[in-house]
């Protein structure tokens, strides 16, 4: 029989609290604050408060009946733990609150956001909604003070919107900001019933709200906003109009895109203790550090994450007979012995040169670290700086194209022995988008960033496969000479340069 517990909500044959504390209010509790914290270092969200909301799912309750998980406010993002969160009732009760934390920490209170959460499940039937402070929504909302609806069209990204293709033009309302956010709910849900196909609503010189019908669906939404904001900022600064289509402002700023091979740039990184060796260190790091990295960094919540993706990465490893694999201890049979198993995973995936996102990422946190305590610095070559920072002053778009991740990308950029050249870059592509020797990979960003043709595109590299691959798919090619370079093939047909000053 099943039994009826706070504020009506069905939990089976068991207590309210046993309900919850269940499994299903602590994955989620678990999900939010790994969330917030991944979020903070994406630079979506800043400062303190609450910035997520999300559903419990359980198929048993329908979902307008489901728990609803929020963040507090007042608590940093990147140090928020599960116990951290609300659990409310879906008429929006508290069932549960977090316990007051010692000086200097501020006493428990629930998000600010609180109405606008409400409101967006009461309206939209959402099942996770994120705020962002992001830089890029602010700004966007700044650039027109009169307008009321951000809208562009004609941009990759546009499809991760739920009901938007990419020739449909997104249309955004945006408010107007208040004092305080609880004030915002009238405008709020006037904006959701004006424009029923939003997934989004944006707070001038605030931020934006997004939701979506699973907290998956709201994160990659949040992806896209992020890439689509970013993009009508870019696009604006060179003078051009994000609302247009294809032919408009792309046109416009045709020879205004290159791609770059890492390799070009960059010599990967080396040891910051005087060793001049332009060698790719970065791998070979990455390996030699597993065990050192784990150990010291075993408790926090980073390096939990990429065990439980390790972990899952083996399991399905294990049923499938993949070479290398071997079974990883439970939690309780010791932290050695957990990090000697994942080491010898780590180790085969490594010599397997296998693309998977638990190693990746893995490997990013690795350098992250060592880039922290200064053991590794991107080494750029000499006439690289001078030709990113004339090309950025021209408009030009430079993007970045690697095997190593994009985190990993950043890091090496971020820290160079001439300093961030970040700010020349407009962005960076690792092979989620495919392999680097494979057509398919440069069909795939040319149409991702949505010029009229390939053509339009000058892609630099020092490996020939790619650039045969970057011209079947019409790109321009230029290949670089660099110290340690592979040979060529003879009559190659292609243009050679051996400094980017020649470009």
């Amino acid at each position: 029989m099943a039994a009826i517990g706070l504020n009506g909500v069905k939990v089976g044959t068991t207590s309210s609290q046993a309900y919850l504390e269940g499994k299903a209010v602590k994955e989620t509790r678990a999900l939010m604050a790994e969330l917030c914290r991944h979020f903070y270092t994406l630079g979506w969200v800043t400062g303190t408060g609450g910035s997520i909301s999300m559903k419990v799912h359980d198929d048993s309750i329908p979902r307008p009946q489901q728990l609803i998980l929020m963040a507090p406010s007042g608590v940093q993002k990147e140090r928020m733990e599960p116990e951290d969160m609300y659990v409310l009732s879906h008429s929006g009760s508290v069932l549960s609150a977090p316990s007051p934390k010692p000086w200097p920490h501020k006493p428990p209170k629930c998000s600010d956001c609180d109405p606008l959460f409400k409101k967006a499940y009461e309206m939209c039937d959402a099942a996770a909604v994120f705020h962002s402070h992001g830089i890029e929504s602010c700004l966007v909302t700044m650039i027109n003070p009169l307008s009321k609806e951000f809208r562009i069209t004609h941009m990759e990204m546009i499809k991760g919107i739920k009901g938007h293709g990419y020739y449909d033009e997104l249309v955004v309302p945006i408010i107007e900001n208040t004092a305080y956010e609880y004030q915002l709910t009238e405008s709020f849900a006037k904006a959701i019933e004006d424009y029923p196909k939003a997934t989004a609503v944006l707070v001038r010189n605030h931020g934006v709200f997004v939701w979506g019908d699973s907290w998956i669906s709201a994160k990659t939404q949040s992806e896209c906003y992020h890439y689509l904001f970013d993009a009508a900022l870019k696009l604006h600064q060179m003078g051009l109009d994000w609302s247009t289509p294809n032919h408009g402002p792309i046109q416009s700023a045709r020879r205004g895109l290159s791609i770059a091979g890492e390799s070009n740039v960059s010599v990967k990184a080396r040891k910051s203790n005087g060793d001049s060796d332009p060698l790719p260190v970065l791998f070979p790091y990455a390996r030699d550090n597993v065990g050192r990295h784990l150990s010291l960094t075993y408790d926090t919540p980073e390096t939990k994450a990429d065990i439980k993706l390790l972990r899952s990465q083996v399991q399905s490893d294990l049923e499938q007979g993949i070479a290398g694999a071997v079974p990883i201890p439970p939690d309780d049979a010791g932290k050695q012995e957990v990090i000697a198993a994942l080491v010898a995973n780590v180790d085969a995936m490594i010599k397997a040169d296998r693309k998977i996102t638990a190693l990746k990422e893995l490997q990013g946190h690795i350098w992250k670290t060592g880039y922290e305590n200064n053991e590794l610095e991107g080494i750029v070559y000499d006439d690289v700086p001078e030709a990113l920072e004339k090309w950025h002053a021209l408009g030009i778009k430079v993007y970045i194209y690697s095997s190593g991740s994009r985190l990993a990308q950043r890091l090496i950029f971020g820290k160079t022995n001439h300093g961030d050249l970040r700010k020349y870059l407009s962005g960076f592509f690792d092979t989620t988008v495919g392999n680097k020797r494979e057509t398919r990979s440069y069909v795939e960003i040319s149409e991702s960033l949505g010029v009229e043709k390939p053509s339009d595109i000058l892609f630099v590299t020092d490996v020939y496969q790619e650039a045969t691959a970057a011209t079947a798919a019409g790109l321009e090619v230029i290949i670089s000479i660099r110290p340690g370079n592979g040979p060529l093939p003879d009559n190659h047909g292609f243009k050679t340069i051996k400094s980017f000053s020649e470009i």
